[in-house]
């Protein structure tokens, strides 16, 4: 990467810092988006660009839609570079990070890397904000300096409002939920695995439920006679009423992975998709299994699900998952670094 474009990309990054008044909003966020550039609005994102044709250049800046967020300001810029960088365009190297100023309560975390993408190099820079359990994620993709000062208002102007206290239900006090649950199983046959390659490998669905009422959940399918290992994450929030789970995911996304070395290890990612949407009210109970000495998470449907799969075996409760607690026979799916 040469000088010139170096000095671009620390531009953009290190001017977040004063914000404009912004004269339109998006989801959370508020922008002044730049005179004569082309704008497109979508459910996602909202897209500025602007392209010079005789000289091949251009510019595109993608503001997205505000998800839920995970622990940290650089879990969640590892976990957009993932999807979103990755998604668009082919990078050629591992986000290089340069400091952002915060915004308030609201922590910056931002990288950039070079890209291919139809013969066309440029650099793709991302700029993630993580705030009252929310992230929300800008990129940029150019392959030039020209349109430096209208991108840097651009992201001069953005800002962020803080999300309504109500958008997130809290479950009850003593929300008998809390904690990681996990399933193991054979391998789900939908994600590619011939049926008649063998049966030997495994998948394990769990799910994390967090007391201010969102969850993650990940599930990992393993199988010798599969190159890939496939990895599902998805989060978003919970509601429980009586004996009913109400699950409302807002972002879920279903990636493959090599397999380091051949085994059964996270090698590196080679395809990222979103994921349906499942929105599922399930009938829940504990159950004390005395003969093993441990309660386990009963989820029952009216119909198998794509996050759970086939129902149980096990007939004790028709349409049900079980669902046990993490322990060392029940170890917690290790995510990839």
């Amino acid at each position: 990467m040469n000088a010139s474009v170096r000095i671009l990309i620390i531009t953009l990054i290190l001017t977040i810092s004063n914000f404009a008044q912004a004269t339109e909003t998006f989801d959370i966020s508020s922008f002044q988006p730049p005179k004569g550039w082309a704008k497109q609005v979508g459910t996602d994102a909202v897209q500025v660009s602007i392209e010079d044709k005789t000289a091949g250049t251009f510019c595109l800046i993608s503001l997205y839609k505000s998800v839920p967020g995970l622990d940290s300001p650089k879990e969640n810029f590892d976990a957009a570079w993932s999807t979103i960088v990755k998604e668009n365009v082919k990078v050629s190297a591992a986000p290089e990070m340069i400091p952002a100023d915060n915004k308030g309560e609201w922590l910056l975390a931002a990288g950039f890397a070079s890209f291919e993408k139809d013969g066309v190099k440029g650099v793709a820079v991302l700029y993630t904000a993580t705030g009252y359990g929310k992230m929300v994620n800008a990129l940029v993709i150019t392959n030039t300096q020209a349109y430096e000062p209208q991108a840097t208002a651009f992201l001069n102007s953005i800002s962020f409002k803080k999300p309504a206290e109500n958008s997130i239900v809290k479950p009850p006090e003593n929300n008998p939920i809390v904690g990681t649950w996990g399933q193991n199983l054979g391998a789900h046959m939908a994600y590619g695995d011939p049926v008649a390659a063998g049966m030997a490998g495994y998948s394990k669905d769990q799910y994390t439920f967090k007391s201010d009422g969102t969850y993650n959940f990940v599930s990992k399918t393993f199988r010798m006679s599969y190159d890939k290992i496939i990895l599902v994450v998805e989060n978003g929030t919970y509601q429980i009423s009586g004996d009913t789970l109400a699950i409302k995911p807002q972002k879920s996304v279903i990636q493959a992975w090599s397999k380091l070395n051949g085994g059964d290890k996270w090698g590196r990612v080679l395809s990222s998709q979103p994921r349906k949407l499942e929105a599922v009210n399930y009938k829940f109970t504990k159950h004390y299994f005395s003969g093993i000495d441990e309660w386990n998470l009963v989820l029952q449907a009216d119909q198998p699900t794509e996050r759970d799969g086939p129902f149980s075996t096990f007939k004790l409760f028709p349409n049900a998952w079980y669902y046990k607690p993490i322990s060392s026979n029940n170890p917690v799916v290790e995510l990839p670094r």
